[in-house]
């Protein structure tokens, strides 16, 4: 059995996993807050929702974790057409959460079958992000450990969602975003810890595909960087809609002291 290493560049690759995956939530969290006050866009936003959670939340912070991933006396290079796949599961499978939950009195039950669709779908991108990564190693997994990640995944998004629906003002959804960050990565070093590498009896030829900086680092830069200039885009706009306008008319209002 080969090494493997998960975190081959120390604590880098973690925590800025978990700060990109903090990030991605906390963007989606904002916009299904709007999604939820607003009759006109509502698609959108929540369009805009599971791109972030999908895209930023879930896929960004895959990718960034896996860029600390090392197989010892092996080398690593990713499928491009199957890692923008992935990324695109990620993306439709939230959209589908959302959309089921994001209705006038939700029930239990519906919110249930939304995070069970969605986290069944989140493990369907990881383990397709894993698929796509070719090596001159053979790689197996432990079903047990990987039931659990899965386990992890449809729990996290059930509470994912219930953020969505519930959670109102900037503190508290920057809070549950927190939570989200840690949920997401779990379910990924739960997922990683089910993987063995072995040598293999196949020759040592490289492997085809893009190394892991020439594909996942542009993707990963471009689609951080945007997602933070929405995320404050969003913010502060959210600041100003939240803010509540005095009622009772004008007469009722604070008077400014001169």
């Amino acid at each position: 059995m080969l090494d493997v290493h998960h975190f081959s560049y120390g604590w880098i690759t973690p925590v800025l996993a978990y700060f990109m995956s903090f990030v991605g939530c906390l963007l989606g969290l904002q916009c299904a807050a709007r999604a939820r006050n607003s009759e006109e866009g509502r698609a959108g936003w929540l369009i805009g929702a599971a791109v972030a959670i999908g895209g930023t939340g879930i896929w960004v912070m895959h990718f960034i974790a896996m860029l600390g991933f090392s197989i010892r006396g092996a080398e690593i290079r990713y499928d491009v057409l199957l890692t923008l796949f992935s990324a695109v599961t990620a993306m439709v499978v939230v959209g589908i959460g959302l959309f089921m939950v994001s209705r006038p009195h939700t029930t239990f039950a519906r919110l249930v079958a939304g995070g069970t669709v969605t986290g069944l779908g989140v493990g369907t991108m990881h383990y397709t992000g894993m698929y796509a990564m070719n090596t001159n190693a053979d790689i197996g997994y432990e079903p047990r450990i990987v039931a659990v990640s899965i386990v992890i995944a449809v729990v996290a998004s059930v509470v994912a969602l219930w953020f969505t629906l519930r959670v109102k003002g900037f503190l508290a959804r920057v809070g549950a975003a927190m939570i989200m960050g840690v949920a997401v990565c779990g379910m990924h070093y739960t997922g990683m810890a089910a993987m063995h590498a072995d040598a293999t009896h196949h020759g040592h030829a490289p492997p085809a595909g893009a190394h892991a900086f020439e594909l996942l680092g542009p993707l990963i830069g471009i689609v951080s960087m945007v997602t933070m200039f929405v995320l404050i885009s969003v913010s502060l706009s959210d600041i100003e809609h939240d803010d509540p306008v005095p009622t009772g008319g004008p007469h009722n209002w604070p008077r400014r002291e001169d």
